[in-house]
Parts: structure tokens; C-alpha cells; sequence
């Protein structure tokens, strides 16, 4: 492993290598704000106390005691956070969340297909930064509820533009490896996200232990490059040669992608037999509507087990911060399965496969009173090979469809998972 990492490194521009750990600092901190609401829940379960020390009816026990009960002045500390008011509606925050990624899946391929991948990752990234902060200086349900509605279209948007950088810059021969590791990022995040949960004593706090972070690497984001694949189809010839002016491993690299692209657009205008189409056109293709079909069938079913999975993690009888540690600590060997040799297809439906049966058994077991520890471990192998699958479809919703609207296809087929 650490041989192939080695000559994959030797073998890489250094442009592309930058646009490999700008993209994983995006995921990295992307993966903060997918389940700030469960840590809320925790939160505020131990520290809002009403009464003879009892929270409010909206949290339940199984909640209230993954996190240590305070001492006396920092429970009255504590029970000063505007957020204990109205925790009746964090439960609403979490659907506006995966309400706003449904709406980010309908525009963000549409507008990175128009303007861009880098502008469109650049605004989402600082509209992320700059939301998340919002709720620690004014801790309202509106501003809160609308909020979460912002992050979910922007982190839409995020994940969309950060795949379809990492993919369009790498050449065929290696394109399994990008959908691979920006997930192991993500999961990184989920971590490190957990982590920063556990040490905040109010939700005021995490949201300033999840913001400040990104704030200080906002200046890093500015040298994110362009797609190639975007810039020539753009007929953006001047970008493209600074780039190819930067070293002699950058105009290899650019040249071996180009005409890559090249051959692509070729064929692609073949297929049309004369005819000029716009984009909207493509939607009209019979291989194209069927692939979409497809595409969104599986996008429904992997949303609904990963999502599924890390939403109730709470419900399987262990700490909350601990499981969400290890929730994203099970997705790291996705980076391993570049590494099978078996083709896309096959890993695909083997995955598929594993994951559905091990969330069966992990769904009997819990009827029969088996220990939490074994059937979250079965639940989060599960997990593991959804994840598994989920990259290969993303890689394959980027290489199948045409690159005037390779940001709006796999935007399409998110869709339907956005909105269970």
C-alpha cells in the first residue's frame, strides 16, 4: 500500500496534488455540520435543566445520559443558553437540513454545469463557514431552522463540486481512488466532529468549536484550480495555459487529461449526427433517462441506509459521542477498495449485497435481545459497504454522462435520496 502510495505521488503534478488536499480540507470540515442537531440533543439533554432536574419531555432518557450531568454552577451556567427555550424544535432541524440538500441537488449541478465548479465550491464553502457561526451570536429557532436549511443546500453543493474536481482531475486509469478518499475525509471530520462535541460544555460552544476551525483555513480555498474538463469545453484557453505553465509535470498532467476530454466531446458530437443540442436536449436521450432511472433507484437506497444508519445511532444503547466516533472510524477502509481488482460492477453489487445482509441480521438480532455492541457493529459494517457502493455510483454517474452536464446528472439522482 505504502509502495503504490509512493509512486502514485512520484507520478502526480503538483497541481493535482493540490487540488487533492484542498478538496480533502472541504470534506474534512464539509462532515461538521451533517450532525450538529444529534449533538445538540445530547447537549442540551445534560445541561438544560428544568425544575427538580429533569430536562424538558422533547429529549429522551436514552439521550440525556451519554453526556455526565454538570456541577451545580455549571448547570446554572448552563441553563442560561437562549437554546434551552425552545428545544421542542430540534427535532425539526435535521429535516430542514436534508430539505435544504434535496434543494442544493436540484441547483448546484445546474449552477456548477453554468459557472463553474471552483466558483460555485468557493461561495458554498464560505456561505458554510460564515452559517455556521450564525446560531453561536444569535441563538433564535428561526435563525436557527433557516440555517440548517442553508447548510444543507451549500453542503449539497460541496460534496457535488468536490467529487467532480477530484475525478475530473485524474486520469481513467486511477479514477477509483478520489471517490475513495475524499469519503475517508469525511469520515475524518465525523470524528474529529464528535470529539469537538464532547469537549463543549453548551451548544453556544460547539457551534464555535465546529465554525472557528474553518474560518482560520478560509484563505487556502483560493487556489483551488478549475476542472480542465469545464475550462476546455468553456473555451477558456488562457486558464488553461497558466496552468500548463506552472511546471512540466502540470503540462504533462493537463495534456494527458485534455485529451481525454477531447476524445470524450469527440464522440459525444458524433452522437449527435449533425444535430446541435442544448443541454437540455441530453435529458431527452433514452440511454441517458435510463441511467438517470437507475442512478436515482440506487441513490434512494444508499441514502436511506447510510442515513438511516447515522441518524438513529443513538438507538443502539451506546454513548452518542462514542458512536459517531466510531461510526466514522468504520468508513476509513473504503480507502482499501480501489485496491480489489474485480471492476466497478462487481464491487458495486457485492457491496450492495454485504450491506444489505448485514443490516438484516443487525435488524434480528436487536429483535432477539442481542448486545448493542454486536448489532451496532453489524449496522456499521453495513454502513461501511454502502459507503463502499455509494462511491463507485458517483464515479460512475461522473464517467457516464456527458461533461456539459456531468454536474447535472449526479445532482439529478441525489435528488430522490434527499429527499427520504
Amino acid at each position: 500500500m505504502s509502495a503504490f502510495v509512493s509512486r502514485w505521488r512520484a507520478a502526480a503534478s503538483p497541481l493535482q496534488l493540490s487540488v487533492y488536499w484542498h478538496l480533502a480540507l472541504v470534506l474534512f470540515f464539509g462532515a461538521f455540520y451533517f450532525f450538529t442537531d444529534i449533538y445538540m440533543t445530547a447537549i442540551i439533554a445534560s445541561t438544560c435543566h428544568h425544575g427538580n432536574d429533569t430536562s424538558n419531555g422533547t429529549l429522551g432518557p436514552s439521550v440525556e445520559s451519554n453526556q455526565s450531568r454538570p456541577e451545580d454552577g455549571e448547570a446554572e451556567w448552563a441553563a442560561d443558553d437562549p437554546v434551552c427555550v425552545w428545544t421542542e424544535l430540534l427535532p425539526y432541524g435535521q429535516t430542514i437540513f436534508m430539505v435544504g440538500m434535496l434543494l442544493g441537488s436540484l441547483v448546484g449541478g445546474t449552477i456548477s454545469d453554468r459557472y463553474g465548479k471552483r466558483p460555485t465550491l468557493l461561495v458554498s464553502v464560505y456561505l458554510c463557514t460564515v452559517s455556521g457561526l450564525v446560531p453561536a451570536l444569535l441563538p433564535q429557532p428561526i435563525v436557527f431552522l433557516v440555517i440548517r436549511c442553508l447548510l444543507g443546500v451549500v453542503s449539497s453543493c460541496i460534496i457535488s463540486c468536490s467529487f467532480s474536481l477530484a475525478v475530473e482531475w485524474t486520469p481513467a486509469s486511477a479514477r477509483l481512488w478520489p471517490p475513495a478518499f475524499l469519503p475517508c475525509c469525511f469520515s475524518t471530520g465525523m470524528m474529529v466532529s464528535a470529539l469537538l462535541a464532547w469537549l463543549s460544555p453548551t451548544v453556544r460552544w460547539l457551534h464555535l468549536s465546529l465554525g472557528l476551525p474553518q474560518v482560520v483555513c478560509l484563505p487556502l480555498y483560493i487556489s483551488i484550480p478549475e476542472s480542465p474538463s469545464w475550462l476546455l469545453v468553456k473555451q477558456r484557453k488562457e486558464v488553461l495555459e497558466r496552468y500548463c505553465g506552472n511546471s512540466t509535470e502540470d503540462k504533462r498532467h493537463l495534456d494527458l487529461l485534455l485529451d481525454s476530454a477531447r476524445s470524450d466531446m469527440q464522440k459525444a458530437t458524433e452522437s449527435r449526427r449533425g444535430h446541435a443540442l442544448s443541454d437540455l436536449a441530453h435529458f431527452r436521450h433514452p440511454t441517458i433517462l435510463l441511467r438517470l432511472f437507475v442512478m436515482s433507484y440506487i441513490s434512494t437506497v444508499t441514502a436511506m441506509t447510510y442515513y438511516g444508519i447515522c441518524l438513529n445511532i443513538d438507538l443502539f444503547g451506546v454513548n452518542v459521542y462514542t458512536a459517531q466516533f466510531f461510526s466514522g472510524l468504520t468508513e476509513i477502509p473504503c480507502l482499501l477498495v480501489p485496491l480489489i481488482r474485480l471492476g466497478r460492477r462487481p464491487i458495486a453489487t457485492l457491496t450492495l449485497f454485504l450491506s444489505g445482509a448485514s443490516c438484516f441480521l443487525s435488524l434480528l438480532l436487536s429483535r432477539w435481545n442481542a448486545p448493542p455492541t454486536l448489532v451496532m457493529s453489524l449496522a456499521l459494517l453495513g454502513k461501511l459497504c454502502i459507503l463502499a457502493a455509494v462511491f463507485i455510483f458517483i464515479l460512475y454517474g461522473i464517467e457516464l454522462f456527458p461533461t456539459v452536464v456531468r454536474g447535472a446528472c449526479p445532482s439529478s439522482t441525489c435528488v430522490s435520496g434527499s429527499a427520504l
